[in-house]
């Protein structure tokens, strides 16, 4: 026999905070599922259209906060992104994108609606860095635009795949996008350095972003790199200009992480720098 919820706090007619024994504070979606309820009040299962278990307090607290401002088709809206984004990475999500994701659409649609202009500046490098998570955020517009009758900017599908990776990885949303901004910014200096333009969809390009990221996670790990002395010999003498400049990108990362970063980096970005240098020419 399903156990029943008991209401807890009723939010709006569609939607409620209810207690249950086997899962604890949950959320409640339904046509009409608040109306004339209150604190106490039982409802079986059968009666609730959707549900989700925020399980972290503060995560709770924070969209407690947020849903009385927000439309209840909207909240039901949301609520069917985040099952697709669960479905499509088949992994455990960090709650923190409920909360996190359902504000930055609604923000996003409110200044949509005022004709304010939504640019993302990182939307390529996103694009080469997350592809899963891209190819989900694309998803998600095409759901939003569909369900909500509106139509989002293609700036907007970076913003949402950065949600859904912060999500996936359990990083906060501000270190996804300090690390975003980081190879933003080491993209810029080598461009810079070389006197090239570098092509953003060349496949040298793709592996040097890509090396970056995983770079990056591996400074913030404390993973450890083995340097080949030999190749790194053999680098240093044979292309100075990108040496010298790969150990200009390690010391941005020291700076920018406050972390040491392996002097093998130094090696492996030497290689990368020099065929985006050869490709230019």
């Amino acid at each position: 026999m399903r156990k029943s919820f008991r209401v807890e706090k009723v939010l709006n007619n569609n939607v409620l905070i209810a207690s249950h024994p086997e899962y604890d504070e949950v959320v409640l979606l339904g046509k009409g599922i608040g109306f004339g309820k209150k604190k106490g009040d039982s409802i079986e299962q059968s009666a609730v259209e959707k549900w989700f278990i925020l399980k972290n307090e503060k995560e709770q607290e924070q969209y407690k906060k947020l849903l009385p401002e927000l439309d209840e088709e909207f909240i039901g809206v949301m609520n069917e992104v985040m099952q697709h984004i669960k479905k499509r990475v088949n992994a455990p999500l960090n709650e923190h994108i409920h909360v996190a994701l359902t504000d930055h659409i609604s923000f996003t649609i409110k200044r949509i609606e005022q004709g304010l202009d939504l640019k993302n500046p990182f939307l390529l490098e996103t694009k080469s860095l997350y592809p899963l998570e891209y190819e989900i955020a694309q998803e998600v517009v095409e759901m939003l635009n569909e369900k909500l009758h509106v139509k989002l900017p293609e700036g907007e599908t970076g913003f949402i795949a950065l949600h859904i990776h912060s999500g996936i990885s359990w990083q906060s949303l501000s270190e996804v996008n300090q690390h975003s901004q980081l190879i933003a910014k080491l993209v810029a200096i080598v461009e810079e350095q070389l006197g090239i333009v570098i092509e953003r969809d060349s496949i040298h390009y793709l592996r040097f972003i890509r090396h970056l990221r995983y770079a990056i996670e591996r400074v913030k790990k404390g993973e450890r790199v083995e340097e080949p002395k030999k190749l790194s010999k053999v680098l240093k003498e044979e292309y100075p200009i990108c040496y010298n400049l790969a150990w200009k990108l390690v010391k941005v990362m020291q700076q920018t992480l406050q972390l040491p970063v392996d002097e093998a980096e130094a090696v492996y970005l030497t290689m990368h720098l020099q065929r985006l240098a050869k490709k230019s020419e």
